[in-house]
């Protein structure tokens, strides 16, 4: 390497070290290992329920409520009424229930989501 290409180089490095040091409110990297709250987010024709330990979901009414639409933050379930005039809707693995405005879920043995309440009623 030339003396001129070093310099070069050194120069370009410190331009680039100097225009980011003011940058610390920029998030380059997502992996930062702080512990960032997922954001709020609104769905159309849905109904959020907020838990016991800060848990949330979704849920949407489909056919006339013949069935409800789970929104999960990273995915989504389709739960048929469990029967007719009941509150609780099923797939055999997730069980939601319904009560005005209160809801219990669980879906598997990781998901049990208790003391649900609609959101803003």
């Amino acid at each position: 390497m030339t003396t001129l290409q070093f310099r070069i180089t050194l120069c370009t490095t410190a331009i680039a070290a100097l225009s980011l040091s003011g940058c610390e409110s920029v998030k380059v990297w997502p992996f930062d290992g702080k512990n960032t709250p997922p954001q709020a987010r609104t769905i159309a024709n849905a109904t959020e329920y907020q838990c016991t330990g800060g848990k949330r979901f979704h849920v949407r009414n489909v056919d006339n409520g013949a069935a409800m639409w789970l929104i999960y933050p990273d995915r989504e379930v389709s739960l048929p009424k469990a029967a007719s005039g009941s509150s609780r809707y099923t797939n055999g693995v997730a069980v939601l229930e319904i009560n005005g405005n209160e809801a219990s879920l669980s879906d598997g043995p990781t998901i049990n989501y208790t003391g649900c309440k609609a959101a803003g009623k």
